[in-house]
């Protein structure tokens, strides 16, 4: 059974990105410096519109090397200048810590934003271009691994303490609980028969992911990579004498301020007794660079839930895009809600028992 979301379907040819044509995309990076040979590749990504652009002219100063950029055109009205300059300051001062983060190029334009040199505007449009950074996902499986991941985003969560985001919004129980769950009630794409029995699952949720906050007590809150998941992470093979290789972090379109147990869940899987061997090897590393507090561990249920909430309503806000029906289909069903209400019940229970991974 299919639930018609309002308004639809949808003309795919209204939605903002239907303008992002490969000339339009080539024409932007021709205006910032990077000359294109005329091949682009769409790379993996939603949120964004992402593209590996070839290169024709050589590039000026350090990145003459380069055969190849990506280009990442912002989602219209997601985030604003200010905020979109903060994950560009917070990665550069990652990188200028000689952290194996990937970051914004220069944009050498005249219609760059003020005061952010690598975020500019063309045809409505706002672009970064960063280099091309290969390598394959992480086998997390592998201790000396998780260690090497664990010192580097200890390393990372060192400079996030330094100083909050004026701009960037939080990972909290009202903008990853309240808000997304109220909007997805109002936008009718529930179905009616399971509203009710969905609004009664997420009250008990967001009442035990504070109940979970409660118990953590004053955590601190810190710049995050936001979503650090094995998909946002390139492992490349070690070079002893170059002293290179190992991860690098990339996408930190989902930066924000938050726990640091927030970068630490994600990369941990499988059956109790494995995530809890994963997470104390993550942890060895970790806590050589930066403190962890272990009262942060009664928030991994309840950031677990808050990610399952706000990926529904993300999905949902984002259905007049032509991308998202296509990637899920099954989205926009009687039998996905009725899976996210049993998913939510399972995370109830979990929510109220003692933290499993120590």
């Amino acid at each position: 059974m299919n639930v018609k979301s309002p308004g639809a379907p949808h003309d795919a040819s209204l939605h903002p990105y239907s303008r992002l044509t490969p000339d339009t995309v080539l024409d932007a990076l021709d205006s910032a410096g990077f000359h294109g040979d005329g091949r682009l590749l769409g790379l993996n990504s939603y949120e964004n519109r992402v593209y590996q652009a070839w290169l024709d002219d050589p590039l000026p100063g350090e990145a003459q090397s380069m055969q190849s950029v990506v280009a990442k055109f912002y989602r219209p009205d997601r985030w604003s200048d200010a905020q979109i300059a903060e994950e560009h300051a917070f990665v550069a001062e990652l990188a200028d810590r000689e952290l194996p983060v990937v970051a914004p190029l220069p944009l050498h334009s005249n219609k760059t934003v003020p005061g952010v040199t690598t975020l500019a505007t063309h045809d409505g449009f706002r672009f970064a271009v960063y280099p091309r950074r290969g390598g394959r996902a992480p086998e997390l499986e592998d201790s000396d691994t998780l260690k090497w991941m664990g010192r580097f985003i200890g390393r990372i969560h060192a400079v996030g303490a330094l100083r909050p985001f004026d701009e960037r919004p939080a990972i909290d129980v009202e903008t990853f609980g309240f808000e997304p769950c109220e909007w997805l009630v109002d936008s009718e794409f529930i179905p009616a028969d399971l509203e009710d029995t969905w609004s009664s699952v997420v009250q008990q949720a967001l009442e035990g992911i504070e109940r979970c906050y409660d118990r953590a007590g004053d955590v601190a809150m810190i710049r995050l990579h936001g979503d650090c998941h094995v998909g946002n992470v390139l492992w490349t093979e070690r070079n002893e004498e170059a002293n290179t290789g190992g991860p690098h972090f990339v996408d930190f379109d989902d930066a924000r301020m938050g726990p640091a147990v927030q970068d630490l869940w994600m990369l941990v899987s499988g059956q109790q007794d494995a995530m809890a061997r994963q997470f104390r090897d993550l942890l060895s590393g970790y806590k050589a660079f930066h403190d962890f507090d272990p009262a942060e561990l009664h928030l991994v249920e309840a950031l677990r839930t808050l990610r399952l909430l706000h990926y529904s309503a993300w999905i949902a806000r984002r259905w007049e895009d032509p991308a998202f029906p296509a990637a899920f289909p099954w989205f926009n069903t009687q039998r996905y809600w009725q899976d996210r209400i049993l998913e939510l019940r399972e995370q109830v229970a979990l929510m109220d028992e003692p933290p499993q991974l120590l």
